[in-house]
């Protein structure tokens, strides 16, 4: 699978909290949906990395537009590096080291 295409502009409103909340006290204006590739359903955008294995997420499904602190998704890939998932606790579709092997594959 592709990673999603669709991409959405923070509100103001969402950016200053956002800003408030991150580690770094920086985030993007825009950012891309980082899930498998999907035309319903939610989408979610990394703002940044939070402490204790959490991380600060835009989510939107059509006109509604959230903040969301969520866990790091636990998984580990196969092989002897073992990339970890970039992803959320109980995301659907892949690992985000699974599309990143694939897109891998089809350039080979």
């Amino acid at each position: 699978m592709m990673r999603c295409t669709h991409w959405r502009r923070l509100p103001l409103d969402l950016a200053r909290k956002a800003r408030e909340q991150s580690s770094s006290g920086h985030v993007d204006s825009a950012v891309r949906c980082q899930l498998s590739a999907h035309e319903t359903g939610a989408h979610h955008g990394l703002l940044d990395d939070l402490e204790y294995d959490t991380a600060l997420w835009l989510r939107w499904c059509g006109t509604d537009v959230a903040l969301a602190t969520l866990p790091d998704c636990p998984a580990l890939g196969p092989g002897p590096d073992r990339e970890g998932c970039c992803l959320f606790l109980d995301h659907a579709e892949h690992h985000t080291w699974a599309d990143t092997e694939e897109e891998v594959s089809r350039s080979s």
